[in-house]
C-alpha cells in the first residue's frame, strides 16, 4: 500500500482544508512583503499586537470588527449549504439597516421593550424582502442567482444613498446621513469601558441555531440534501426543491438584513452612505474559509475582524499600507478554492483509477 496522499488527509479531515489554505496564504503574503521590502515577521508581528495586544483591542477591535462578519458570513453559509449562490447579503444588510432606521425615527418615544424588537423584525423582513426578488426570478423564471443578487447589491446602495440625501437626512441637511436613532434602540455593551456590544452575542446564538436547525431538524436535512443535488432531492419524491429553495433565500436575507441593523445600534448610531465596507463580498470569503458550517464561521469571522483591526496597526507601525488586508482576504478565496479543487480532483482520480 502506497503512504497517504495530502489530498486523501485533506478528505479524511475537513479542518485540515482551512488550515492549508490559511497556511498558503501566508506564506503568499510573507514573498510579497519580502518582495516589496518589508520584513514579513515584523509585519505579522505587528498585525497580531494590534489584534489581539490587548484585552481592549481584542474586544473592542477584533470581536467588534467580526460582528458584522460574523452575521453576514452566517448569512452566505446557509445560502450556500443548499447550492442557493447568494451573492446579495452586501444589498440585504443595506436593506435591513435601512428599515430598522426608519422604524427608530418614527418611533422616538417607544421603550427599549418596543423599539429594539421592532426594529429588529423590520430589519429581518428588509433583508427577507430583498432576498425575496432574486428568489422569484430564479424559481419562476429560472434566471440565476449570481447575476440577480448582485445586482440587487447596487440597487440596496442607490436607494440608501437617495434615502439618506433626501426622505431620511438628518433635521440638518448639513450631512448626507440620519438623525441619531433613539438610545432606546441603542445595543447595549456586552462589557463595561468597551465597544463589543450585544450584537456579537446575537450572532453567536444564530450560529448555534442554524448548526442545531442544518443538523437536528427536517428542514435542515432537506437543505442540504438540495445543496447536495437538486435533481436527485426531486427525484427522491419525498419533498419538493423549490420551496426549499425559497426558505434559503428568505434565511439568508433575514440574517444578513440583521447585520446592517445590528451594525447600526449597536457602533453607528445612524445610518450613512457607505456603511459597509464590502462585509457582504467579504462573507463569501469567510464562509468559504468556515466550509459552510455555521459554528466554524466564528472563528473565520474573527480571523477576518483581527486582519481588519490589525491592517491599522500594520500601517502605522509597519509602514505597510492597510489595503494588504484586502489582498490577503482575496488571497484567503484563492487558497481555499485551490485546495478544494485540489483534493476533489484527486479524489474524482483515485474514483477512476
Amino acid at each position: 500500500m502506497t503512504p497517504p496522499s495530502l489530498s486523501a488527509a485533506l478528505r479524511r479531515w475537513p479542518l485540515l482544508r482551512p488550515a492549508t489554505a490559511l497556511l498558503a496564504t501566508a506564506a503568499v503574503t510573507a514573498a510579497l512583503l519580502a518582495l516589496g521590502g518589508h520584513h514579513p515577521g515584523a509585519v505579522f508581528a505587528t498585525l497580531i499586537r494590534g489584534a489581539f495586544g490587548t484585552w481592549d483591542r481584542f474586544l473592542s477591535g477584533t470581536l467588534l470588527r467580526a460582528t458584522p462578519l460574523l452575521l453576514t458570513g452566517l448569512a452566505v453559509a446557509v445560502a450556500f449549504r443548499a447550492r442557493v449562490l447568494n451573492i446579495g447579503a452586501e444589498g440585504q444588510l443595506h436593506a435591513g439597516a435601512l428599515a430598522g432606521v426608519a422604524v427608530a425615527v418614527l418611533l422616538p418615544g417607544a421603550t427599549g421593550l418596543v423599539l429594539l424588537p421592532a426594529t429588529l423584525l423590520a430589519a429581518a423582513l428588509a433583508g427577507a424582502l430583498w432576498a425575496a426578488v432574486p428568489a422569484a426570478m430564479k424559481t419562476a423564471m429560472g434566471v440565476g442567482e449570481v447575476i440577480t443578487t448582485l445586482l440587487m447589491n447596487f440597487v440596496a446602495l442607490y436607494l440608501a444613498q437617495f434615502l439618506v440625501q433626501g426622505p431620511l437626512q438628518e433635521a440638518r441637511g448639513v450631512f448626507n446621513q440620519t438623525d441619531e436613532i433613539p438610545a432606546a434602540a441603542h445595543l447595549p455593551p456586552l462589557f463595561p469601558g468597551t465597544r463589543l456590544h450585544l450584537g456579537f452575542l446575537i450572532g453567536l446564538g444564530l450560529a448555534f441555531a442554524l448548526w442545531l436547525y442544518l443538523t437536528r431538524t427536517p428542514g435542515g436535512f432537506r437543505m442540504r440534501a438540495v445543496g447536495a443535488s437538486v435533481r436527485a432531492a426531486e427525484v427522491s419524491g419525498r419533498f419538493r426543491a423549490l420551496p426549499v429553495i425559497w426558505m434559503t433565500f428568505l434565511a439568508s436575507g433575514i440574517v444578513a438584513g440583521l447585520a446592517g441593523w445590528i451594525q447600526v445600534a449597536g457602533v453607528t448610531r445612524r445610518m450613512y452612505e457607505g456603511l459597509s465596507p464590502g462585509w457582504g463580498y467579504t462573507a463569501i470569503a469567510v464562509a468559504l474559509l468556515a466550509r459552510l458550517h455555521p459554528l466554524w464561521v466564528i472563528p473565520a469571522a474573527i480571523l477576518f475582524g483581527a486582519l481588519s483591526a490589525g491592517g491599522g496597526a500594520m500601517q502605522r507601525e509597519a509602514g505597510v499600507p492597510e489595503v494588504w488586508v484586502r489582498g490577503i482576504e482575496a488571497l484567503v478565496i484563492l487558497a481555499v478554492l485551490a485546495v478544494d479543487q485540489t483534493a476533489r480532483a484527486r479524489a474524482d482520480g483515485g474514483g477512476r483509477d
